[in-house]
């Protein structure tokens, strides 16, 4: 069985896979490799870090920081921060449609948001945003909820 970290990461992906799509955008977890002008516009999903919040008896409070990268390339007809902004704007929407991830979490918090707006051979946006997850596991099993 996968840990409750797993589990919310591949809620998430799910639940933003229809988003990217709907932008004519393709879906990417933790890519290893530079995305391609052919692969944007493109929704990167990075899992950063996670922090114990607090531990009470045997349950443990998590926080799971993930970062959303909106990446597009500029075409004849858009600018590419236009259409990356669009992304990161339609993704968050519909995490704060269900905070909880259908009860995998307790609660989402935007952290952060960023810019970087880069002229190579096609001018490409990318536009970081996090945020952070809180949900719970028993202190002795990471599948479990607490």
């Amino acid at each position: 069985m996968n840990s409750i970290r797993e589990r919310i990461l591949q809620a998430l992906t799910s639940r933003l896979a229809p988003i990217a799509q709907g932008e004519g955008a393709q879906i990417l977890r933790s890519p290893t490799t530079a995305v391609t002008r052919e692969a944007s516009p493109a929704l990167l999903i990075f899992p950063e870090a996670e922090s114990i919040a607090q531990r009470a008896n045997d349950r443990i409070e998590r926080h799971l920081v993930v970062r959303l990268v909106a990446l597009a390339r500029a075409t004849d007809t858009e600018p590419a921060e236009v259409m990356a902004d669009r992304l990161i704007v339609a993704c968050h929407t519909a995490l704060f449609s269900d905070p909880n991830l259908g009860g995998t979490t307790l609660g989402l918090q935007e952290l952060d948001c960023d810019w970087d707006i880069e002229d190579a051979d096609a001018t490409a946006a990318a536009i970081p945003a996090r945020y952070q997850i809180t949900y719970r596991t028993l202190v002795h099993d990471l599948t479990a909820q607490g």
